[in-house]
C-alpha cells in the first residue's frame, strides 16, 4: 500500500473541484482507493460522459505528468510496452564491420538501445510524484492486447527477455476507460478497482455546462441539459453525453441564442447528433419539446 495522496473522499471532490470538475460521492471514492491502494482504476461507461476527462484531471490535481496510451485494433507490445531502436543497432553493427570487431547480439540488446513506451515510461519514471498513466478506451484494442498489460496491472512491472524485469519504484496511478464496445476478460478485471460512470442527473449536469461554457444563460443550460436527458431514452445510436451536451451549449451561445424556442436552436443540433437517423429523430424530439 502506498501512502495516500488524498486525505479523504471529500479531498477528492474539493481538489476536483477546484480544477472545475465536479465528481459525485461514488467517482471520487473509486479515484480514492485506487491513489491509496495503488491499485489500476477500470472506468466504464457510456461515451462522454467524463472518463477521460476525469484521468486527464487527476493529473492535474497531483501535478503530474500524465502519460496517454490511446488504444485501437492491432496495438502491440512494441507501441504499448517498449521497442528497440532498430536504427541504433544497425549503425552499430555496420560502425563494427567497418573497424573490422566483432559485435555480439548481447551487445546490441542493452539499455542504450531500448525505446520506453508509455508503459515502461510509467514504470521507469523517478519523478517526485508517481505519473497518472491512462490507458484510453482499452476495449478498442484486441483481446491479445490485454494479456501484454496483465503483469503491469499485477505488479507494476515489464519484464524485458534481454534485460530482465523493471519494477515501479513507486506504482503509477493507472486508470482504464472503457465504453463496452467489447467485454473486457476476467483476468484484467481482476487487477483492477472498477467503477460505473453514468450519466448525470440534469440539474448536476446543467452545473458541469455552466462551468465548462463561458456566457451560457442559466435557464437556457437547464434547459438544454433536461431535453439532453429526455433525448436519451430516444431511439438513437448514440445518446448524447456530458460532452455533446457541452458542444450543444456552446454552439447556442455562438449562434447567440439565450432560448431554445429560438429558431436558430434548429441549426446547433448537429453538436448532439452523429448520425442521419439520429438527426432525424432528435430535430422531431426538439420541435415537439420545444414548442410554446
Amino acid at each position: 500500500m502506498t501512502t495516500a495522496l488524498f486525505a479523504d473522499i471529500d479531498d477528492v471532490i474539493r481538489r476536483f473541484d477546484a480544477h472545475d470538475h465536479l465528481l459525485d460521492q461514488g467517482t471520487a471514492a473509486a479515484f480514492y482507493l485506487a491513489a491509496s491502494l495503488g491499485r489500476p482504476l477500470l472506468l466504464e461507461g457510456e461515451p462522454g460522459v467524463g472518463k477521460t476527462t476525469a484521468a486527464k484531471t487527476l493529473a492535474a490535481v497531483f501535478d503530474s505528468p500524465l502519460i496517454r496510451l490511446q488504444c485501437y485494433e492491432g496495438l502491440t507490445a512494441a507501441e504499448a510496452l517498449y521497442d528497440w531502436n532498430y536504427q541504433r543497432q544497425l549503425l552499430a553493427i555496420r560502425l563494427a564491420e567497418a573497424r573490422g570487431t566483432g559485435i555480439e547480439e548481447a551487445d546490441l540488446y542493452t539499455d542504450a538501445y531500448l525505446v520506453d513506451r508509455p508503459i515502461l515510461q510509467c514504470v521507469r519514471y523517478r519523478g517526485p510524484r508517481p505519473p497518472v498513466l491512462l490507458i484510453d478506451e482499452i476495449d478498442r484494442a484486441d483481446d491479445e492486447f490485454e494479456a501484454l498489460l496483465l503483469e503491469f496491472l499485477g505488479e507494476a512491472s515489464v519484464t524485458v527477455p534481454e534485460l530482465g524485469t523493471f519494477v515501479a519504484e513507486t506504482p503509477p496511478i493507472t486508470v482504464l476507460t472503457s465504453n463496452r464496445s467489447r467485454d473486457l476478460h476476467d483476468a484484467l478485471r481482476r487487477r483492477c478497482l472498477y467503477h460505473w460512470i453514468d450519466y448525470p442527473a440534469p440539474a448536476r449536469a446543467a452545473e458541469i455546462v455552466r462551468r465548462t461554457v463561458a456566457g451560457a444563460d442559466t435557464a437556457l443550460v437547464e434547459h438544454a441539459s433536461q431535453f439532453v436527458s429526455t433525448a436519451r431514452n430516444l431511439d438513437l445510436d448514440k445518446p448524447p453525453g456530458v460532452a455533446e451536451t457541452i458542444d450543444w451549449v456552446a454552439a447556442l451561445v455562438a449562434l447567440r441564442v439565450t432560448d431554445l424556442v429560438s429558431e436558430k436552436s434548429l441549426q446547433s443540433l448537429g453538436a448532439l447528433a452523429k448520425t442521419p437517423d439520429d438527426y432525424t429523430v432528435i430535430v422531431e424530439a426538439f420541435m415537439e419539446y420545444s414548442s410554446p
